[in-house]
């Protein structure tokens, strides 16, 4: 047993951040199991949910862990770096939130595609307290899930939000009972699942990516799409379909 207990299925994988008598606070072996699967899911690219035990999602770093590191640990990005390879993997990601999701919990979060959560969820940033920031992407992620001026009055406060002020804002899609936010979060697994998988993959790298790179971008990946067999085979069916009715 380690600090992320994973379930793999043939379209996904389910990964559980379990530390629950630490309410999953991200140490250094977390961040080394994140790079493992991550490396995993690059081979063999899958959607992936991230969800916690116990009742929480991550409430944080590992303190005692975080006290020690120094200069040299924030310029190697440790957290960060996991974080942005989670947020890159091919496949969507969809963080599945109850309980806290602190500090470098709720930056794991926002490195998600989809995020849905529970009314007992807790999310924010209360980095300054401890005298640091949060470096591990809340920066530049948050404002761009909710835009700069919520980001801003959020980090800047180190305030943390409730269930309803997230959805509300966009920062999660839906608010689940707790003993259905797994069942939610699969069946978003489902519907991606439906679609076309290469599809999906071109989707999330157009959303992905900068905004000078558009619309360039958008039509290089159509092209490869309008070349492939399986456009050709979906919407033949849908004709097929349309035609019968």
């Amino acid at each position: 047993m380690g600090p992320l207990r994973i379930e793999r299925l043939p379209d996904r994988v389910v990964a559980t951040l379990d530390r629950p008598h630490k309410r999953n606070a991200i140490d250094q072996a977390t961040v080394d199991a994140l790079h493992d699967l991550c490396a995993e899911l690059e081979r063999e690219p899958r959607t992936l949910i991230l969800t916690g035990a116990g009742g929480d999602f991550a409430a944080g770093a590992d303190i005692a862990q975080l006290r020690d590191r120094r200069a040299a640990d924030a310029l190697r990005g440790i957290n960060a770096t996991a974080f942005g390879r989670v947020g890159a993997l091919p496949m969507p990601v969809i963080a599945a939130i109850d309980g806290y999701a602190l500090g470098g919990g709720a930056e794991l979060a926002y490195a998600a595609d989809i995020r849905i959560g529970t009314g007992a969820m807790r999310i924010g940033n209360p980095e300054p307290r401890l005298g640091i920031i949060a470096a591990a992407g809340a920066t530049w992620r948050l404002r761009a899930i909710v835009g700069e001026g919520r980001a801003s009055e959020m980090l800047l406060t180190g305030r943390i939000i409730e269930a309803d002020e997230a959805l509300a804002i966009g920062l999660v899609s839906s608010l689940h009972p707790s003993e259905e936010l797994l069942p939610a979060a699969h069946a978003i697994a489902d519907r991606i699942a439906a679609n076309d998988w290469l599809a999906t993959r071109h989707t999330k790298r157009a959303l992905r990516a900068p905004r000078e790179r558009h619309p360039e971008i958008d039509g290089e990946l159509q092209a490869e799409l309008f070349e492939s067999p399986e456009k050709h085979r979906r919407m033949t069916a849908f004709l097929e379909r349309s035609a019968a009715r």
